[in-house]
């Protein structure tokens, strides 16, 4: 993946420079959580002088998420502006816990510089599908992408409705492709049971975040009552509640999106010392953010579901910040 600056004995200084950026959804998504048209998010830049004087530059991002815990945009920024011009190794280390999406993004910045030969070519992708009724629509560039996996979110109308798109979906499904639905936690334990139940014998690879994160326990009673897999997610998003989830005997599949969860270090010296059934998933983050991602994907153990990076048909522009390198 690259060093790790934890454990890195660099003493020299690197300049920082930070740049926000604002990406259009070519059409909103709908969650439980509300409705989000657009990305905003930050760059960082880190710049060192190698032993031949030659300026080197290491990208990073920062794009938060606020509803599932991170800090918002703005007290990014206001971390960013903070931050000395001119900093060490040893200072990255003090990007506090509370500020999970700014942590990815400054050691993202600084494995960038110190990049690893570790091919990432290797995965499959899970795209995500609009919401509702666009979802069917046949002519969307994610049914002809190669996915052998989609992503539908689910508890943002009347169940019914839902239901019935559900089957629809299903009855479209090319053979060979499962479907992961997303509940973003907006179901109530009786919801969750009449979606578990229409998914018995169906292609799904497994109901995501059901229940509201305070519903931990229920979640493990439905998860050891069907067939259907339960996986985390909102319960999961940061490192501590990763940490406490396990702890507290998870045994199923946990969704985590590296660039709120915190320093990538950590993350990956977690997944070698416990095995954990993983999914890395997007927060519709740019290639900088993705980048380190899959250099993190490369280096994990036992990695075999599809990532939950196909997000790139959401955006209405080509993003000159995903070529920020050049």
């Amino acid at each position: 993946m690259g060093i790790d600056f934890h454990k890195s004995k660099d003493t020299r200084n690197y300049r920082v420079r930070y740049q926000p950026y604002c990406r259009q959804f070519q059409q909103p998504l709908q969650t439980h959580h509300g409705l989000w048209s657009h990305r905003e998010g930050i760059l960082i830049q880190l710049s060192a002088l190698d032993s031949g004087d030659r300026l080197r530059e290491g990208w990073g991002e920062i794009a938060p998420l606020p509803w599932f815990g991170s800090e918002s945009v703005t007290e990014a920024l206001n971390f960013c502006r903070s931050f000395p011009d001119t900093i060490r190794a040893v200072d990255l280390v003090k990007v506090p816990d509370r500020l999970p999406a700014c942590q990815f993004g400054f050691e993202s910045a600084f494995i960038d510089l110190h990049p690893s030969g570790t091919k990432s070519n290797r995965f499959k992708y899970c795209g995500l599908l609009p919401t509702g009724k666009a979802a069917l629509n046949p002519e969307l560039s994610v049914w002809r992408s190669g996915y052998s996996t989609l992503k539908w979110k689910i508890g943002v109308a009347e169940m019914s409705e839902e239901l019935d798109l559900f089957h629809q979906l299903i009855s479209n499904l090319p053979i060979g492709m499962q479907l992961r639905l997303d509940a973003n936690g907006g179901l109530s334990t009786t919801q969750a049971r009449e979606w578990l139940g229409a998914c018995e014998h169906a292609p799904i690879e497994f109901l995501e975040q059901p229940l509201a994160v305070s519903e931990f326990a229920a979640m493990q009673r439905l998860a050891a009552e069907y067939s259907t897999p339960i996986a985390l997610d909102e319960s999961v998003a940061t490192f501590p509640q990763l940490v406490q989830c396990y702890e507290k005997g998870w045994q199923g599949i946990m969704v985590v999106k590296p660039a709120i969860c915190g320093f990538p270090s950590k993350l990956h010296q977690f997944c070698h010392e416990h095995p954990i059934d993983l999914v890395l998933s997007s927060v519709l983050e740019t290639a900088i953010a993705r980048r380190t991602i899959l250099r993190l994907a490369a280096t994990l153990p036992n990695l075999h579901r599809p990532l939950g990076l196909g997000t790139g048909h959401w955006f209405a522009d080509s993003a000159p910040v995903d070529t920020a390198r050049t």
